[in-house]
């Protein structure tokens, strides 16, 4: 791989969405700004970027008058989309990530790797029906779209029923976070792809 600035930026305009977004895997000191007009959905964004040490600039708005569905859905989508297009032909990556993250009483297991083979293994279990008004359904929609987007294998696991779904959610959040930065990690001096294969 080249010695390039890794990035990915995604615009996407429908009758339901306008979202830009660019994401950076590289920065030394990594900045958020996040805007989707879902406060909840900003804030789990804001601590999935800044737990993984990713740079995140997104800007979104959509038909939330109708539901949040279409735009948390989609944001998924582009933030997928753009972390394919940083990672390029991933010379030299971790490729795999694990973090377990607690969030007072909650706790949740996070295991992906980058494949290149979109795959969504599910097992959170909110307390709630909703944080607010966020309908916590939504957060499947989100990794759907991240998953199938960014061509990776999840693994999303509650291991305690906290009580608290705000909490819950939010260390699914984190815990996804901390395991994209490992992944995209690079290892010192490498510039193998990390794979038999010769590519993923």
């Amino acid at each position: 791989m080249a010695n390039r600035r890794r990035v990915g930026t995604v615009k996407r305009d429908t009758r339901e969405t306008r979202i830009a977004l660019k994401l950076g895997l590289d920065e030394r000191k990594p900045r958020t700004t996040v805007a989707t007009t879902i406060p909840f959905f900003d804030h789990m964004l804001t601590l999935l970027a800044a737990h993984g040490g990713l740079a995140l600039t997104l800007k979104a708005s959509g038909d939330t008058e109708v539901d949040d569905h279409h735009l948390v859905e989609d944001v998924g989508i582009c933030l997928g989309q753009a972390l394919t297009k940083a990672l390029g032909d991933k010379a030299g990556i971790r490729r795999y990530g694990d973090a377990t993250v607690p969030m007072d009483e909650a706790l949740v297991q996070a295991v992906l790797d980058l494949s290149g083979r979109a795959h969504l293994s599910y097992g959170l279990n909110p307390s709630a029906k909703k944080v607010k008004t966020f309908d916590v359904a939504l957060v499947r929609e989100f990794f759907e779209g991240l998953t199938r987007e960014g061509r990776l294998t999840l693994h999303l696991r509650q291991l305690s029923r906290g009580g608290n779904a705000h909490h819950e959610i939010e260390a699914a959040f984190k815990a996804v976070g901390r395991a994209l930065g490992e992944a995209v990690g690079l290892r010192p001096g490498v510039r193998d792809i990390m794979s038999t294969k010769g590519r993923l």
